[in-house]
């Protein structure tokens, strides 16, 4: 393998959790994540001999990653989650029994917070993703390709609404008979 080969494979191996997060946040159905996977290692491949070894890694993977998604989402449509037909109906949010328990209502938080992220537009989705992986506002705006102000602006209007869904999924919970 020549020395460009290596150095590509040793990133990638180093940053491979970009890969997966991205395609985690895009994508819910396994066989879809796994397409969204290749892609982006194989837009990657063809993306890097225009790397410039000035700029973070990490970042331009996050670009390229976050732009194949996006493309990837609009073009093919996205597909509701999968719940496998086989799975016991106990593992899945809609057949859950509340049983009062913490761990239960915890496990019922972060199912609304996921079904909130997933009806987020693509490059919103992209923001909130680089917000909770703890990027800067500098590193977000390099790899959105907006300025940062705009990722401040855009991460307070984002936080709100997401706030004002979660509000409203709680509320309409409590209504239930």
């Amino acid at each position: 393998m020549d020395a460009a080969r290596q150095r590509f494979a040793d990133l990638l191996d180093a940053h491979r959790g970009i890969v997966f997060k991205v395609a985690n946040t895009y994508c819910r159905h396994p066989d879809d994540r796994q397409d969204l996977v290749q892609e982006i290692a194989a837009q990657l491949w063809r993306a890097w001999p225009g790397y410039d070894p000035e700029r973070t890694f990490s970042t331009w993977m996050y670009r390229i990653a976050l732009n194949v998604a996006i493309s990837h989402v609009r073009s093919a449509g996205q597909r509701a989650p999968h719940v496998p037909l086989d799975a016991p109906h106990d593992t899945h949010p809609a057949f859950a029994v509340d049983d009062g328990s913490a761990a239960h209502e915890q496990d019922e938080r972060i199912a609304a917070l996921h079904a909130v992220i997933d009806r987020q537009a693509p490059m919103d989705r992209a923001l909130l993703m680089l917000w909770l992986d703890e990027r800067s506002q500098r590193e977000i705006a390099d790899v959105l390709g907006i300025s940062e102000s705009n990722v401040s602006t855009k991460l307070n209007r984002l936080r709100q609404r997401i706030r004002e869904q979660l509000s409203a999924h709680a509320a309409a919970a409590t209504d239930l008979p």
